[in-house]
């Protein structure tokens, strides 16, 4: 178990590091003057360009940017904005936003995803099955920006159930967002979890299991659903990633002041620390929360912990 969590460790270390390489060269190798979109419409005035340039050290090679980024990210600095504020400190302030509502969405995945999974698996082929079925399929269909645009009309617009922006009302307004961020998703898991516990339930384990004469809810909940359960976490924690990347829509619709809408505004203001700051902060959660997961299977299946 030891050496099975320091390679995993090891591994996550690496495409850490990979993949701030890749971000941060792809970010400042792209096209464009950050120094003349400062200066708006208007010519950067060249002394001003130059001091700009200094400050961040843009006119160093892309290599030694890095290799300063790199040090910095060790000493948990990401650089300022070119209007001065710390990006670190600006991240703070929102990851608070985007961690409620990342976890609202999760939530919603696995209590609704694997729930109504496990209720079509378990009355295969009757009603509850085919409601199950219908609502994945509309999950699926449906993109969910235009999910977002029909519940403010309806649950905040018209029924006023729930808040249509901001975060003023607290949980209540993580609701929707939350919901609408993990909806795709929770079609998926919902799908994914009734395939594999409808295979589980065939297996021969189960059936000897139940020729014990331990009771339906043992075999399903001790033995069948938690076997079945390693294709779904490793889903849920390959989604964290797509939970990341559709906040930076999903925030800028219900406008809430998460690292999402700091990194749309950063895209469209060209503020390329702000994006790399950024784009890392959701690598290393998204290394770390598989990092999670990689140790949750050596507790789901005893065939990993003891190889």
């Amino acid at each position: 178990m030891p050496r099975y969590i320091t390679s995993r460790v090891f591994q996550a270390l690496l495409v850490l590091f990979g993949a701030t390489l890749v971000i941060f060269i792809i970010t400042f190798a792209l096209p464009g003057d950050p120094v003349q979109a400062l200066a708006g419409e208007r010519a950067a005035d060249p002394a001003f360009a130059e001091a700009i340039r200094a400050r961040y050290h843009l006119d160093e090679p892309l290599l030694q940017q890095y290799g300063r980024f790199l040090l910095g990210l060790v000493q948990g600095d990401l650089g300022q904005t070119y209007s001065g504020q710390d990006v670190a400190e600006m991240l703070r302030e929102r990851i608070g936003v985007s961690a409620q509502l990342a976890a609202v969405a999760l939530a919603f995945q696995i209590l609704i995803g694997i729930g109504a999974g496990t209720l079509s698996a378990l009355r295969r082929n009757g009603l509850a099955d085919t409601g199950v079925r219908v609502f994945t399929l509309a999950g699926l269909s449906i993109p969910f920006f235009v999910t977002a645009f029909v519940l403010q009309l309806l649950l905040g617009v018209q029924l006023g159930w729930l808040p249509v922006a901001g975060t003023e009302d607290g949980l209540l307004s993580y609701l929707m967002p939350g919901f609408v961020l993990g909806s795709l998703s929770t079609a998926y898991v919902a799908r994914l979890t009734r395939g594999q516990l409808t295979e589980a339930l065939g297996e021969d384990y189960v059936r000897m299991a139940t020729a014990k004469g331990l009771t339906r809810v043992r075999v399903v909940a001790h033995h069948a659903l938690r076997n079945s359960l390693i294709p779904v976490i490793t889903f849920l924690g390959l989604e964290v990633g797509a939970l990341l990347s559709g906040a930076v829509i999903t925030e800028s619709i219900f406008n809430l002041p998460g690292m999402g809408q700091a990194m749309a505004r950063a895209v469209y203001l060209g503020e390329r620390t702000t994006v790399v700051g950024v784009v890392t902060v959701f690598v290393l959660v998204y290394v770390v929360v598989n990092l999670i997961v990689d140790l949750l299977y050596a507790v789901l299946d005893p065939r990993i912990r003891y190889a």
